[in-house]
């Protein structure tokens, strides 16, 4: 190759280097009313309660300037001391939902929660920032996304912690129902294929959440 190819290849790759940079940092359309966090809570499963949860949606959509909508961490809470359980459908709003490459994922909470209708899946399953989420199909799988939820998502009964402490323990000694957005796991059943409850976490700190194919991400929606 000529020493003027390979000056043109050269500049083509810078060309296409930008190209590529200054799409990935596109904002989001203004219309987004969901995502998935890019980044989870150091602490795993541990966001100082459903509020700190909330705080951290809010955090990144502010950053990628959606933050003028009240984002809410789709969670649940389980009872406990006393206090009522708190079930993530009806905490985020009526929908519609539109992911930030501008697809509705969902029109409505009854959609939302019927498997054959939502459109969360590998290629919708996206973050603030426009990413697609890590999936089974990755290298590095991020796919069990926190919610302590039922499918029906409501809150699972108090018997069992499956919460991390609603959102408050970082350790071992306690587990959080994931789901999987990519809607696959290791078996072809209905769980497997769930969204939002396909099994229960080996722990609740970072390391835990990792070695079942985590990353302590979250599931945020617009609720306004």
């Amino acid at each position: 190759m000529s020493l003027h190819s390979r000056a043109a290849v050269a500049a083509a790759s810078i060309v296409l280097t930008l190209a590529g940079t200054a799409v990935a940092q596109q904002p989001p359309p203004s219309n987004m009313t969901f995502f998935i966090t890019s980044v989870g809570s150091p602490f795993g499963a541990n966001f100082g309660g459903i509020e700190g949860a909330d705080r951290h949606c809010q955090m990144l959509a502010a950053r990628v300037g959606a933050g003028s909508k009240t984002w809410r961490s789709y969670l649940s809470v389980q009872a406990a001391d006393g206090k009522p359980a708190i079930n993530a459908r009806d905490r985020i709003g009526k929908g519609p939902w539109v992911n930030s490459a501008g697809v509705q994922i969902a029109a409505n909470v009854e959609e939302l929660h019927t498997p054959a209708l939502n459109k969360i899946n590998t290629e919708n399953g996206r973050a603030e920032t426009g990413r697609m989420i890590p999936s089974r199909l990755f290298v590095v799988n991020q796919h069990d996304i926190l919610t302590g939820t039922l499918a029906d998502g409501t809150a699972p009964p108090p018997d069992k912690d499956m919460t991390c402490g609603n959102w408050t323990k970082s350790g071992n000694d306690s587990q959080a129902m994931v789901g999987h957005h990519d809607r696959m796991g290791l078996r072809d059943d209905e769980p497997s294929k769930s969204w939002n409850a396909s099994h229960p976490s080996r722990g609740c700190n970072a390391a835990s959440l990792v070695a079942t194919g985590g990353a302590g991400l979250l599931y945020c929606f617009a609720a306004d």
